[in-house]
Order: structure tokens, then C-alpha cells, then sequence
């Protein structure tokens, strides 16, 4: 299987920009071509997808056992896998790059950005070949490295045996960021101007062929999932600039099982489609709260659609959206859909940020009583009131409570992962089906 990390020395290193040029650079060459993206990310794989034309996908150790992270490289590679990895390549304990990279046997690339330096790039060369040894660190591209340095750039890898990979020149390429990172991709103005430049950059400056050369061990690793084709529920998947945080995995699975997707707009249709089941994932709602807020006729459908007892999904932004406003940071309130009698409002930093498990002590539908889910949350926004029905708890012992769950309901600030746990899925798929044979009028308890 040839594949390879782009690995970095720290956030910011610039491993989005080459991993993107890489792939537009493969797909150029008519190369077919995958990327993944290590941790809990869904900004990155957008502009993946954009470079390359189809999905990406996600690696996460913390969600996954090796089993799990081997059976979905196996599942979504390609002639050539390009694995993206988070922060510094050492960082984030049991998600980081450096533990997906030992997971799954691949040769790992990293990315130094050298503005500023010359020989000291020596010092931060032998320090990440050295720490936590074994690794699988096979070389590494010099990021801002002005051309008449590649030959110190050169030498510096022959002295520590290791592989030169090419210099990646300053150039006037720059994806704009905000609080929860890159701006996305689809808001990018010029991204395919933008991808087609550094795919250019990638091709004179990078050792392309050296790069495809790579390879990784191949894995023997399955999952097996219940399928429900007979019935084939529909789920009704909200999707546009407001709602674009989903780990592409969650709906594969979902359409693995037998669902059918139908994907909406809360900002621009009428209406929530005719569904079994209904997925508000996450996104930037508050930046369309004022669209969404004008749609009333989508407001009312969500609404009547949850109280029905449609079987619902809503993470992060999906969860702000079923709130009964929107506050944003200039004070203004944009009413939403009112599920719920608490308001969202913004913050100046981010809230529990970061991994955590969930434990309920009462049966739900997406678990049974006492049982753990792996989710994490990642925003800077917070709300009167983010429910009961979980305790979170983080790895360093902090726990507070969070998210409405009930027979046919979750709905909170943590992202959930189906492959974290495919009871998830199983459990959710499954209250669709009841929804589909039995219809509206099996209403049950939908608020928890």
C-alpha cells in the first residue's frame, strides 16, 4: 500500500497547505489518490476533498481501536494515501499523529517551517528523529526555506541519515483562518485557483516520485455492520455553509446500513424532507443566524419535526440551531427553532474543549444506561442551558453535565463518531426503521 504522513513540528507549520498541493499535484498527474486527515477534524478534509475531488476521511486513536483505524485506511485508500496528521507530530497523547502512524505502519514525512532559521534546522531535525524512538520518520520538506538554503537543507539530512523530500518556497498563497481554524474551503474565494498554484509549487519543488515510492504494510482488518435494506430508512441531512461539520464515515456507514440520504438546506429550503430520521450536525450557525433566522417556515418544520419524536441527531452547531435563539457577539438575537427554552450565546474562548467520554445513567437512544461514548467538543459558544443527560468527563478528571437525550433524541455540544462505537449507529438506524414501518404515530418519548 503506498502511502505517507505530512507530519508537523507544531500547529501552523504548514501541513494543511502542503498536503493540499501534494494532492492537487497527484490528481494533475492523473494519479488516483486518497487523503485522511488524523484527529477529530472536519475543516481539513474539506480542502482535501476540494484538492482531490472526493471524500476524505478521518483517522482518530482516540475514537478508534487499531483494528478500527486499519479497517478504514484499508476501506477508503487508494493508488497512493495521503495521510495528514494533527498538530505537532508528537501531540495529543492518544490522538496523536505520531500514534496513528504506529497504528497503521506509515512512513512519516515532516514539515518544518524554517522561516527564521538555518543550521538550527539541524537541531529540530535531530530532535524529532531521536524523541520516542522507534518512529516512523523517513525525511522531511523544508516549508519557507528560501532556495539558496536547499543545499544546507541537503547536507543536514545526509549527516543525519534521514531523507531530503524538497523545499516548499514562500509563496502568496494563504487560506484565512478564524477562531475554529481555516476558513472553509467553500467560503475560500479562488480555491481551485488557489489548489491548481500550490499543485504547480508542489510539482517543481517536491520529490513527487519519491513521495509516491513510500509504502506502508497492508492490513487484514474487517468490521462487520447490520444492514436494514428491506426497510431503508430515509435520513434527512442538513447541509450548506451553516451546517457543514460531518465526518463523511458516519454517513458511509449509515448508507452501509441501508439508509437513504437526503440532504437539505436549513438556510435556503422550505422545509426538513419527508425522513425517518433527521441529522443536524455541526457547523457556523451563528454566521447565518440572521438567514436562519428569516426561514421561518424551515424553523417551524425542524420543530414540528423533533416533537413528533423523529428520531434526531443534532451536535454542536445542529444543537445551537434547535435552541430558542441565537446571541451573538455584537448582542443581537435571531430566533431559532425553539425545541429547546435556552438560548445560545457566544463566548470569548473556547468551552471544554477537547476529548471526553459521556456516561448516562438512564437508557437513551443512542445508548444504554452506563455506557461510555467517546465524543469530543471543539467551540466557542456556550447556552443557557446544554441539558442533563450525559455526564462528560475529560481526561484530566474535569465533568460537568451536557445534552438532551431521550427514546428518540440526542442533541448537545459533543460530536459523536460512529466508528467510535457502531451501537451508536445501530441504535439510532434502528428507531429510524421503527419510524419508517410504524410512522408518526408511533410517537414516543422524544425529550429525555
Amino acid at each position: 500500500m503506498k502511502r505517507f504522513m505530512i507530519a508537523g513540528t507544531g500547529s501552523g507549520c504548514g501541513k494543511t497547505t502542503i498536503t493540499c498541493a501534494i494532492l492537487a499535484a497527484l490528481k494533475k498527474r492523473g494519479i488516483n489518490s486518497a487523503a485522511f486527515k488524523c484527529g477529530p477534524d472536519y475543516i481539513d478534509p474539506m480542502f482535501h476533498r476540494r484538492a482531490i475531488g472526493v471524500e476524505s476521511h478521518n483517522l482518530d486513536s482516540f475514537f478508534c481501536d487499531s483494528n478500527t483505524i486499519r479497517f478504514l485506511l484499508n476501506e477508503y485508500s487508494a493508488e497512493v494515501s495521503v495521510i495528514e496528521g494533527v498538530m505537532g507530530f508528537y501531540d495529543g497523547k492518544d490522538g496523536s499523529a505520531f500514534k496513528v502512524s504506529e497504528i497503521t505502519d506509515t512512513p512519516v514525512v515532516v514539515v518544518i517551517n524554517c522561516k527564521g532559521m538555518s543550521d538550527s534546522i539541524g537541531a529540530v531535525m535531530s530532535g524529532f528523529l531521536g524523541y520516542n524512538k522507534p518512529n516512523n520518520i523517513v525525511g522531511f520538506i523544508f516549508n519557507q526555506l528560501p532556495e539558496k538554503l536547499r543545499p544546507l537543507a541537503e547536507k543536514l539530512c545526509n549527516e543525519l541519515n534521514t531523507r531530503f523530500f524538497g523545499i516548499f518556497p514562500r509563496n502568496d498563497i494563504h487560506f484565512e483562518s478564524r477562531h475554529l481554524g481555516l476558513v472553509t474551503a467553500d467560503e475560500t474565494v479562488d480555491i481551485a485557483e488557489k489548489l491548481d498554484i500550490l499543485g504547480e509549487l508542489a510539482e517543481k519543488y517536491l520529490l513527487l516520485d519519491d513521495l509516491c515510492g513510500l509504502e506502508g504494510n497492508s492490513f487484514d482488518a474487517k468490521i462487520t455492520t447490520p444492514v436494514y435494506s428491506d426497510i431503508s430508512p430515509i435520513i434527512a441531512v442538513a447541509s450548506d455553509n451553516a451546517f457543514c461539520f460531518r465526518y463523511s464515515e458516519n454517513i458511509d456507514l449509515l448508507e452501509k446500513m441501508g439508509c437513504k440520504i437526503r440532504y437539505f438546506s436549513p438556510i435556503s429550503d422550505r422545509s426538513v424532507p419527508d425522513a425517518d430520521g433527521l441529522l443536524l450536525c455541526g457547523g457556523y450557525p451563528e454566521l447565518y443566524a440572521e438567514k436562519l433566522s428569516d426561514n421561518k417556515t424551515m424553523l417551524e418544520s425542524v420543530k414540528n419535526a423533533v416533537k413528533s419524536g423523529i428520531p434526531t441527531i443534532a451536535e454542536c452547531g445542529g444543537f445551537m440551531y434547535l435552541n430558542k435563539a441565537i446571541i451573538t457577539n455584537d448582542g443581537k438575537s435571531f430566533r431559532m427553532a425553539g425545541v429547546f427554552d435556552s438560548d445560545a450565546f457566544s463566548t470569548d474562548r473556547l468551552q471544554r474543549f477537547g476529548y471526553i467520554t459521556l456516561k448516562s445513567d438512564i437508557d437513551s437512544m443512542i445508548c444504554q444506561k452506563n455506557h461510555s461514548i467517546r465524543a469530543h467538543e471543539f467551540h466557542y459558544w456556550d447556552c443557557t442551558c446544554c441539558g442533563n443527560g450525559f455526564i462528560a468527563e475529560k481526561q484530566d478528571g474535569k465533568s460537568w453535565k451536557c445534552a438532551y437525550i431521550g427514546d428518540n433524541l440526542y442533541a448537545g455540544f459533543p460530536h459523536l463518531y460512529f466508528y467510535s462505537d457502531i451501537s451508536i449507529a445501530e441504535r439510532f438506524v434502528e428507531k429510524c426503521c421503527e419510524r419508517r414501518k410504524y410512522g408518526k404515530d408511533q410517537k414516543n418519548n422524544s425529550h429525555g
